[in-house]
C-alpha cells in the first residue's frame, strides 16, 4: 500500500497543469519540494521532474540546486566499517559490540561515493555558481560535498576554501547567504565555521588544514580575534604545546581583553597543566566576560576554593 501511495504522489507531481500551459517556475518548485517531502531528496519521480525543469527552465538556480541535491543522494551510500579509536572524522561509533576477549569493537558509519553521479551533482552546482556570483551559499554547499567525498584527505575541500578566501581578499564581493545578513561580519563568520568542521574532523591533516585556513584569514583579517584563537587551539589540542597556545591566546587578549572563547581556553589551559597561579589570573576574566550566569557562579566558587 504505502509504495501504491508513493507512486501516486509521483504521478500527481509529473502531472501537467493543462496540454497548453508551461509550468511556471514557481509551479516546478513547489513539485519538487512535494516530492522531496515525501519521497527523500533522491526519490522516484524526482529525476524526471527535474529533465523536464531544465528544458523548461535550462538557468533556474533551483533547478540547479536540486540536480546537485539528487546526485550528491544517489550518489552516496553508507555502511558500517570497524574502525580503530573512539571517533572516526569526529563522530562517535554507530555501533559498539564485543570481541571474543571482551574488547570494545566500534563500527562506524562510512559515505562512500559513486563518482559519476557525484560529478553530475558538482557540475549542476558550478553552473548554478557561475548564475550567482555573490550567492556564497553555492560555494559553501560545493565545498561541504567535497569534505563529505574526500573524508580524512580533504585536498579538494581545502584548496577550494583557500581560493574562496583570495577572493574575498581581492575583490570584495558582495555576498549574499538567504536567512543570513549580508553585511561585512558574514563571510568571516561562514569561513569560521569552515575552520570549525576540519577542527571537529580531528585528524592530523583536518588540523593541519584548521591552522592553515585561520592562518589565510588572519592575512586579510589581521585583527579577527577567532582566527588568532584558532592557532592558539591548534597548539593546545592538536600540538600539545600550552607555550605556543598561551602565547597565542595573550596575544589575541592584548587586541581583544574580553574575548570570551579565548579567556574559557586560558582557563582550560592552566587548569589542565594544574597551574594554579595562572587559573587564578583568568578566572577573574571569565567571571567577568562569561554570558552564563552559571559558569560565573562555578568560576567564582573555583576562584574561592583555589
Amino acid at each position: 500500500m504505502r509504495r501504491i501511495i508513493l507512486a501516486l504522489v509521483a504521478s500527481v507531481a509529473l502531472l501537467p497543469l493543462s496540454a497548453q500551459t508551461k509550468p511556471t517556475r514557481e509551479e516546478y518548485s513547489e513539485r519538487y519540494n512535494l516530492l522531496v517531502s515525501k519521497l527523500g531528496a533522491a526519490g522516484v519521480g524526482i529525476e524526471t521532474l527535474l529533465q523536464r525543469w531544465e528544458k523548461d527552465y535550462p538557468d533556474d538556480t533551483d533547478m540547479l540546486l536540486g540536480q546537485f541535491s539528487y546526485y550528491f543522494n544517489k550518489s552516496r551510500s553508507e555502511k558500517l566499517e570497524v574502525k580503530s579509536g573512539n571517533r572516526y572524522l569526529g563522530v562517535a561509533p554507530s555501533l559498539t559490540l564485543k570481541d571474543s576477549l571482551g574488547n570494545d569493537v566500534n563500527y562506524f558509519l562510512v559515505s562512500s561515493f559513486d563518482d559519476e553521479l557525484f560529478g553530475k551533482g558538482t557540475q549542476a552546482l558550478d553552473k548554478a555558481i557561475e548564475l550567482n556570483q555573490n550567492r556564497l551559499d553555492l560555494r559553501i554547499y560545493k565545498i561541504s560535498a567535497l569534505l563529505d567525498y574526500e573524508k580524512d584527505s580533504p585536498d579538494m575541500a581545502l584548496s577550494s576554501l583557500k581560493a574562496l578566501i583570495d577572493l574575498d581578499g581581492h575583490t570584495h564581493p558582495t555576498w549574499e547567504y538567504p536567512g543570513l545578513v549580508s553585511d561585512k561580519d558574514l563571510f568571516p563568520a561562514v569561513m569560521q565555521d569552515c575552520c570549525f568542521a576540519f577542527y571537529q574532523i580531528g585528524t592530523p591533516t583536518s588540523y593541519e588544514a584548521f591552522k592553515e585556513l585561520s592562518e589565510k584569514m588572519l592575512a586579510y583579517y589581521p585583527d579577527a580575534a577567532q582566527y588568532m584563537t584558532n592557532i592558539g587551539s591548534y597548539y593546545l589540542v592538536y600540538k600539545k604545546d600550552n607555550k605556543s597556545a598561551l602565547k597565542m591566546y595573550n596575544k589575541v587578549l592584548k587586541k581583544h581583553p574580553d574575548d570570551y572563547a579565548t579567556i574559557k581556553n586560558c582557563v582550560l589551559l592552566a587548569r589542565n597543566s594544574k597551574d594554579v597561579k595562572l587559573e587564578k589570573k583568568y578566572l577573574p576574566m571569565l567571571i567577568r566576560v562569561s554570558p552564563d550566569e552559571t559558569e560565573k557562579a562555578a568560576a567564582q566558587a573555583r576562584l574561592s576554593a583555589l
